[in-house]
């Protein structure tokens, strides 16, 4: 693809505000969940009272219960799905705004509640978001479309995360950090503003009760629906149980110091997801669906080797940054191809609840497979082993996805309707 080709995809009027809406999607998570617990350290508050505001983000698990009201109404203004993006983001805004008048040392329980309802208006963002994106991309935009978003929300996470507490801790203070943040958010709702509708709007569900089962019964009338269900979780599995203990590996088995990981991961992790994404989604468009996510998913693959070279070879910071890169590079490349593939599965009328219940899956292998079981895999082969077990943890979904190419094939011919 020519640099010319790939920057008028990247700067189409579909394309564009992505990057701006995944970066309003990603930014309130940190200020709900880590930025938060850090200052509530720091104001005192006992351990026990910091591990209940873990809860504060529980709402994005649950995201898929209320999806199917975010299809089936639609605020007076900008449509179904950039109405809701709107409404939520001015509510954000306005939360993060109340939180940073409120303390964690004397507020406690006000501030939280006030995060548990930031978290909610965050996650249903998220729900349509996620439907605008796999509604208003044309089939050979949505590798671009993923990366763009991708990259925004990445950015979100550096600013709400470790800028938010270097900005509280030598400028600005807490509460007015959490000012500026809503004041940033309130900003990106000009995106919203500016975002296209699709060219054809989906019409809503006719009823509630439509808009919470008719979703679950177009999905299971397709012939490849159960083979995307099992390829949704195998897809990514060798990369999340390689990652699941990376860090510990990196600190307890490598002797890397914390500053050293944190800051290859923060810096060199980041930088190369974001080529990683940006490069899936100019080649998918050239590709197509099913030779990018082949061709992405034996390079994920391939890369968890880079960790298996440091467990077998002397301290070296330098092998250490060039195996974090090829990691995350390639997990960005399969990122762009993986978001893609979901928004080309939902149906346009159904796409929140779609894409909520399809994302829901996409983590069950990395929190029911990938985390309990990385512990005792380690325990029993050790790490260099490990490393090994998790490139053939991945080729059960090469595999499927090889055996069942016909499937990707259709799902990337046809568009939603």
């Amino acid at each position: 693809m020519t640099a010319v080709r790939a920057s008028a995809l990247y700067t189409s009027r579909r394309v564009a505000p992505l990057l701006a809406l995944g970066f309003a999607s990603g930014l309130p998570l940190a200020l709900t969940g880590g930025t938060l617990q850090a200052w509530a350290t720091v104001e005192q508050v006992s351990l026990q009272e910091i591990g209940f505001l873990t809860l504060v983000g529980t709402a994005y698990t649950l995201k898929f219960l209320w999806a199917p009201l975010v299809d089936r109404y639609a605020p007076p203004l900008l449509g179904r799905r950039r109405g809701w993006m709107l409404l939520m983001q001015v509510l954000l805004a306005l939360g993060m705004m109340a939180m940073g008048a409120l303390s964690p040392g004397q507020s406690l329980l006000p501030l939280a509640l006030i995060a548990v309802a930031v978290a909610f208006c965050s996650a249903t963002q998220d729900i349509a978001f996620d439907a605008y994106r796999s509604d208003v991309l044309q089939k050979d935009e949505r590798g671009a479309g993923a990366a763009l978003s991708v990259l925004g929300y990445r950015l979100a996470m550096l600013v709400s995360g470790g800028l938010a507490l270097i900005l509280a801790d030598q400028w600005l203070g807490w509460g007015h950090m959490y000012m500026l943040m809503g004041g940033l958010m309130l900003v990106t709702s000009l995106a919203t503003l500016w975002a296209p509708e699709p060219d054809v709007p989906a019409q809503a569900p006719r009823s509630l009760s439509l808009a919470v089962i008719e979703p679950f019964k177009e999905f299971f009338s397709r012939p490849e629906a159960v083979t995307v269900l099992v390829l949704i979780v195998l897809y990514k599995l060798g990369d999340a149980f390689a990652g699941a203990l990376s860090t510990t590996f990196l600190i307890r088995a490598a002797g890397f110091t914390a500053t050293e990981v944190g800051t290859v991961n923060k810096l060199l992790g980041l930088a190369a997801t974001i080529v990683g994404a940006l490069a899936g989604g100019t080649l998918m468009a050239r590709l197509g669906l099913y030779r990018s996510l082949l061709l992405f998913g034996i390079l994920q693959a391939v890369s968890n080797l880079g960790f298996w070279v440091i467990s077998v070879t002397p301290h070296n910071i330098v092998l250490m940054a060039m195996a974090v890169g090829l990691e995350n590079l390639c997990g960005g490349m399969g990122t762009a191809a993986f978001v893609a593939l979901l928004m080309g599965l939902c149906n346009r009328q159904f796409s929140a609840t779609q894409f909520a219940l399809l994302s829901a899956l996409s983590a069950v292998g990395r929190t029911y497979l990938a985390g309990p079981l990385t512990p005792p895999l380690v325990q029993y082969a050790g790490w260099p082993t490990f490393f090994i077990l998790t490139v053939l943890i991945s080729l059960p979904g090469l595999l499927l996805l090889y055996w069942r190419r016909h499937d990707i094939e259709r799902i990337d011919a046809i568009s939603s309707v």
